[in-house]
């Protein structure tokens, strides 16, 4: 260790973002030294895809920074200078193989995030980056507009250049508490507000309980609140005892959760039939009535859905699922035609942080430089990871966004 507790870089955290740019600076000769609270590395990164550790994905940098909406040509020069093939280059050189099995998701071979922080801190090792564990970083330390250190709980330390790489508030137990933002804040940097995202929902119909077994494909979602139409989502959907899950569920919670703060709850609208709209659901009705007459009404929805889910949806409506077609009121016939095109759904809650696997909100993008990921307002000083106020849907966005920034961060340009 330098016993002079002065390094060229100081990195605080070990997450994805902290571990890379400390690599990166070391690799470029630099001394540093990585401080993480917790007493073991990398909590989060061990937990991410339960486990498996999806790296990134194989769009291209344009499609990419499209999933992250109007900010994500923020991470143009982040991304060009450490996309995903250089990502799957750099864990190739430090003999972790990966693959993509779907063609778009890449993972390690092994499916396990232990091979992945194994290998990054073996390559730490070899550098000679000097670990600290269970150091808490209270407050950064700077003269005159310029980083000159940090303080922790225990001892300083001195470095002209700091990464912050804290990450947000998702997971707290895996050590997610949001020490980034007050530190940053104290500097004069200005934090958005923050909300829990990529997380489970909770509805306040309570049938939904009742359909736990299957996981719906290729579902479209929308929010039907008047001035928040055009926010939609589709993949697959899974209900719980309380609510919805799912990977479009966990994409669509970013949006929804600002909304529930606003309004108390969030009214949405589902089509769980691969897209059918009213007429094409009532072509399809006919369809099958026309090879049975006396086909019955749960035949008919269980070519479409699972029967839990047609059984509750026959209740909605007030049909007999045994009854057939002319058996059937008019009307009801409609009424399930409706629902089955647009199924409505409310949103009025959701467990917090505590299950948020991201967050949405930080470190507000003006005040960083993206070409290096600077702080404009405080020299040395450097962001990298979900502290920033960006974040993107699952399928391996946000860890490669925390790879790439964290790379440039590292580069100290």
């Amino acid at each position: 260790m330098n016993n002079k507790n002065n390094y060229d870089l100081i990195v605080v955290g070990s997450g994805a973002a902290g571990i890379i740019s400390a690599i990166v600076a070391a690799r470029e000769g630099k001394s540093v030294l990585l401080l993480e609270k917790l007493s073991q590395l990398a909590s989060k990164l061990k937990a991410t895809g339960g486990g498996r550790c999806n790296l990134t994905n194989t769009l291209s940098n344009e499609d990419f920074m499209a999933k992250f909406g109007r900010d994500g040509r923020f991470m143009q020069d982040a991304l060009k200078a450490f996309d995903h093939k250089a990502l799957v280059n750099f864990f190739d050189e430090i003999g972790v193989a990966t693959h993509a099995p779907d063609g778009f998701r890449i993972f390690p071979t092994s499916h396990s995030s232990v091979t992945i922080i194994t290998a990054l801190h073996e390559e730490m090792q070899r550098l000679g980056v000097t670990i600290l564990l269970g150091q808490k970083v209270e407050e950064l330390l700077y003269e005159d507009g310029k980083i000159t250190g940090v303080k922790t709980s225990s001892q300083s330390f001195t470095s002209p250049k700091v990464v912050l790489a804290t990450g947000g508030l998702g997971y707290p137990v895996l050590g997610a508490e949001g020490d980034g933002f007050g530190i940053a804040n104290k500097l004069g940097h200005k934090v958005t507000e923050l909300f829990p995202a990529m997380m489970p929902l909770r509805t306040k119909e309570i049938w939904v309980a009742n359909c736990r077994a299957d996981t719906i494909a290729k579902v479209e979602l929308r929010v039907d609140l008047k001035k928040h139409k055009k926010l939609r989502a589709k993949g697959d959907l899974i209900f719980t005892k309380t609510g919805l899950r799912g990977p479009v569920i966990l994409d669509f919670a970013r949006e929804v959760t600002p909304l529930l703060e606003k309004y108390g709850e969030v009214p949405l609208l589902l089509n769980m039939t691969k897209g059918m709209n009213e007429e094409q659901i009532s072509q399809h009705f006919k369809n099958e009535i026309s090879k049975n007459p006396q086909i019955k009404m749960i035949e008919i929805l269980t070519t479409l859905l699972p029967e839990a889910l047609s059984l509750e949806l026959c209740n909605l409506a007030e049909v007999n699922p045994e009854a057939t077609n002319k058996e059937l009121e008019g009307k009801n016939k409609a009424h399930l035609v409706q629902l089955l095109a647009w199924t409505p759904l409310t949103i009025t809650g959701h467990d917090g942080f505590k299950m948020a696997m991201i967050t949405r909100g930080g470190i507000n993008l003006k005040e960083i430089n993206p070409k290096t990921m600077q702080s404009k307002l405080i020299e040395g000083l450097y962001f990298c990871g979900e502290i920033m106020n960006l974040d993107g849907p699952c399928g391996g966005y946000n860890l490669q966004w925390s790879f790439a920034s964290g790379a440039l961060a590292g580069k100290l340009l």
